[in-house]
């Protein structure tokens, strides 16, 4: 079979430790194998890239397991061309399986270039999924939250979810916020915190809220949790934010994607250095959608 690398590098990636095998190909097609074990702490991390070029090998291919191989991928990816293999597609031959067989099966695989690499974007943008994951995570964990606080509010026999559009809406939150801290519900001041466009519905919300019944658990709950939504819709407003600075280099060719779907889409407003962008997050895809001066 032939040769593509004459010389590259296989790595058995752990959490502890990584095993890697330097193959070096001669003229004669014979190989030879340099095989050493490292720690994943960084001053063993900096001793494999010194070890990687002291050996002249600037190819290097691993599995992607689990997070385990990005701090190996944070130092050598400057100097050395790395490849980030699935593991189904490094599998070996069933038998005896040991870290040192699997880092030399890894370098043979390269060698003859029978390896398929995943694509691993631009630290920039890998940078930019990690905080479009993260908003993610924050924005479940608000549902969550919400969630927890409808039940409560069913759980108390409030039935105000049933009028009100949004039950975290200007009025609902001023509603529940007099609630909560009165024991005495004022039909007068109930009625004075609803929003104009809900005043024609002022009987109903008075209705949801007579024959309540908030025991100290769940006022307790509510509070909480009505505190835990505010605290989290800083958080994501604050990603979005920083989210929307890190896109305005690429706006142009963000601008390219979005114009088919720009006025179909439910778009985020920021004002980032007097200019406004719409933005639309889906998953880890953002897109910028229109740019307003």
């Amino acid at each position: 079979m032939k040769i593509i690398h004459k010389i590259c590098c296989g790595m058995d990636v752990h959490k502890d430790i990584i095993v890697a095998t330097i193959a070096t190909t001669n003229s004669d097609g014979i190989t030879t194998y340099l095989q050493r074990t490292f720690t994943s702490q960084n001053p063993d991390l900096l001793k494999l890239k010194r070890w990687l070029k002291d050996n002249n090998c600037n190819n290097v291919a691993m599995e992607s397991t689990g997070k385990y191989w990005i701090p190996i991928f944070n130092v050598l990816e400057d100097e050395i061309n790395l490849g980030i293999v699935h593991p189904k597609y490094t599998k070996a031959i069933k038998g005896k399986k040991t870290d040192k067989k699997d880092s030399k099966w890894i370098a043979d695989l390269f060698k003859h270039d029978l390896l398929k690499f995943s694509f691993i974007p631009p630290k920039e943008i890998r940078e930019l999924r990690e905080l479009s994951r993260y908003r993610i995570k924050l924005v479940n964990m608000r549902s969550s939250e919400r969630n927890r606080y409808q039940n409560c509010l069913t759980v108390s026999n409030i039935g105000l979810a049933s009028i009100l559009t949004d039950v975290f809406g200007k009025s609902s939150k001023a509603i529940m916020k007099e609630v909560l801290s009165s024991n005495v519900i004022d039909d007068d001041k109930i009625i004075s915190l609803l929003s104009k466009k809900s005043k024609s519905k002022a009987s109903l919300v008075l209705d949801s809220l007579k024959g309540s019944k908030i025991e100290s658990d769940q006022r307790m709950k509510m509070n909480i949790s009505s505190n835990h939504v505010e605290e989290l819709n800083q958080h994501i407003q604050n990603i979005e934010v920083e989210m929307t600075k890190r896109i305005l280099p690429y706006y142009e060719q963000f601008a390219v994607f979005a114009r088919p779907i720009m006025e179909k889409s439910s778009c985020l407003i920021k004002l980032i250095n007097k200019k406004c962008l719409r933005v639309i997050i889906n998953r880890n895809f953002i897109v910028v959608v229109k740019k307003l001066v």
